[in-house]
């Protein structure tokens, strides 16, 4: 690279640097002055998962109003302070607007100003009575025929049954057993004496006195404690306060972005701007070795604090499926004169990441597993494999997209360019197939050793055997001569429908094993991109007179004749 190019190379990569940096950096907010790191990481038992105080805090703010901090006077109050409030039963704790509600007709019923979204528990109390009956009225109705205001009820008073349980100390459980193996952790309310509860009660004393001393001496005797009781939760429980705080997938998504416009854009003037294509595109490559080492530190973290392989839901399925894609798009680039495995690649691991960020807003994305379901083994194999064979799908439609967009509006795909592009589709494809049809197999095998039968016809084995059809198709129609580059592009888009229905889609029906239940956005959202994937299908089906990139059909031809 000349001088040029590597002040744009550099440039580049050091924006990406400051990002990370700023992100990274700690932040420090106005306050109550107290220090309450030691706190935050103290390890209690909630749901059926041992986590820290930290983390119990955040979940409940993002159940409640789905953020993790809230505003108080025009000063940002955390999690942990917040819940140390709810613990305290203080008056702050009342007046708070956590209570999130969007429905007119629910603030409309409980006589709440239709202007605002967020509401305090003090605001809500005298409602109380009211949401529990509409909540009754609205348990006995079939889940799919609740409509959205009997939804937001159940959703109200459950939120207020989480903040009710915190106040009471019934949530979450603070006492640890005697020993690793002896018991199980209890509540404050039926430990009566134990030494970690007493140090607990000190602890809110002594933040409701905002006396950093008890604090701090409190904070130190209850971790002495714990450490003696259960040895090295205090330090796994420290870890996930990091990790909580780092927020490393959304720190991965805007680097994922920064990967797309310089990729794209390196594409695009590849042969002219003096260059410029080129510094872009390798600092495209650069930047998305950041992002993979980013996003790879979040997924290791995940795998390390459960104890489980990477996918155990559907929003670590989110993160697995934009992770697996990164590391195949840049081995492709290696490998193809059109350079766009890594673009492709970062367009879904950026929108899964979106995906994985508004499935956390329920909370702990970290929760027990399923009985059923509890397998390492099978969740290192099928789970793992299936999953893939969901990214190389998605990232042959991704690059199906690429074709269409390019050889319609650019010329950038006219001769070997177009041939070359196809061919890397082509490839994912197959490999797509691969592991789709594993993954599949994988799952009936372990059906068959679970509940005796391997096959079940459950949603989601319907939908992984249609993605293993999907591909078979596009193989088939290749390989007996019926499409060229343009008809495997068409049909890789086409998989995107599939392959978002089998992955997302099936969870949403309320049937089956793998159901996770109804939302109305995300039948929205699956609806939206079924429909623009259909539009890019009826584009790529334009007449080839209409694409610029119109000489790439004369050169396709002329290498098949």
């Amino acid at each position: 690279m000349n001088t040029t190019q590597r002040m744009v190379y550099f440039a580049c990569v050091a924006i990406s640097l400051v990002l990370i940096a700023s992100w990274l950096w700690p932040h420090s907010s106005a306050g109550t002055g107290l220090n309450l790191e030691n706190v935050a990481s103290m390890p209690v038992s909630d749901d059926g998962r041992v986590k820290p105080l930290d983390t119990v805090a955040r979940s409940s703010l993002l159940l409640l109003s789905g953020k993790q901090s809230v505003k108080v006077d025009g000063r940002r109050v955390e999690a942990i302070e917040w819940l140390l409030e709810v613990f305290a039963r203080s008056q702050n704790a009342i007046t708070m607007r956590v209570f999130r509600i969007d429905h007119p007709d629910v603030k409309a019923q409980l006589g709440l100003d239709d202007a605002r979204n967020t509401f305090s528990y003090g605001e809500l109390m005298p409602s109380v009575s009211e949401i529990s009956r509409q909540a009754s009225l609205a348990n006995q109705i079939t889940p799919k025929k609740r409509d959205p205001y009997q939804r937001q009820m159940l959703l109200l008073h459950r939120r207020l049954f989480v903040f009710n349980s915190l106040a009471a100390l019934s949530k979450p459980y603070v006492v640890p057993p005697r020993s690793i193996g002896s018991g199980e952790w209890a509540p404050v309310t039926s430990a009566q004496g134990d030494t970690v509860t007493e140090q607990f009660k000190a602890l809110i004393a002594g933040f409701q006195a905002r006396d950093h001393a008890t604090l701090e001496l409190t904070a130190a005797i209850w971790r002495a404690e714990i450490d003696s009781r259960q040895p090295g939760l205090l330090s796994k429980a420290s870890k996930e306060v990091w990790f909580n705080r780092a927020r490393l997938f959304p720190l991965a998504s805007g680097l994922y972005v920064l990967v797309f416009l310089y990729g794209s854009i390196g594409f695009i003037f590849s042969e002219s701007s003096g260059g410029w294509g080129l510094a872009l595109r390798r600092a495209a490559t650069s930047v998305g070795l950041l992002a993979l080492v980013v996003h790879t530190v979040g997924l290791a973290m995940r795998i390390y604090l459960q104890g489980r392989p990477p996918v155990t839901n559907l929003y670590s399925s989110a993160v697995f499926i934009g992770w697996a894609c990164v590391p195949i798009g840049m081995m492709m680039d290696k490998r193809t004169s059109v350079p766009l495995g890594l673009v492709a690649s970062s367009v879904i691991a950026f929108a899964t990441l979106i995906v994985a960020h508004n499935l956390g807003g329920s909370g702990d994305t970290m929760q027990m597993m399923q009985a059923v379901l509890d397998s390492n083994f099978w969740l290192a194999t099928h789970v793992v494999v299936i999953t893939i064979g969901y990214s190389t799908t998605f990232l042959a439609g991704i690059l199906g997209l690429a074709f269409v967009l390019l050889g319609v509006f650019t010329k950038r795909l006219e001769g070997a360019k177009g041939q070359a592009l196809g061919r890397s589709i082509y490839g994912v494809v197959c490999f797509a197939t691969l592991l789709s049809f594993v993954g599949t197999v994988l799952g009936g095998i372990w059906a068959d050793q679970s509940w005796g039968r391997f096959w079940g016809w459950d949603p989601k084995e319907n939908g992984a055997a249609l993605i293993v059809v999907m591909n078979l198709i596009i193989l088939h129609a290749r390989w007996g001569g019926m499409i060229r580059q343009r008809g495997i592009a068409v049909l890789a888009i086409a998989g995107n429908i599939v392959t978002a229905w089998s992955w997302f889609g099936t969870n949403m029906l309320g049937v089956g094993l793998h159901s996770y239940g109804f939302t109305d956005s995300a039948v929205f959202w699956i609806s939206v991109f079924i429909l623009s994937q259909l539009v890019m299908i009826g584009i790529g089906l334009l007449p080839m007179r209409l694409w610029r990139s119109g000489t790439m059909q004369r050169a396709v031809a002329a290498s098949t004749a």
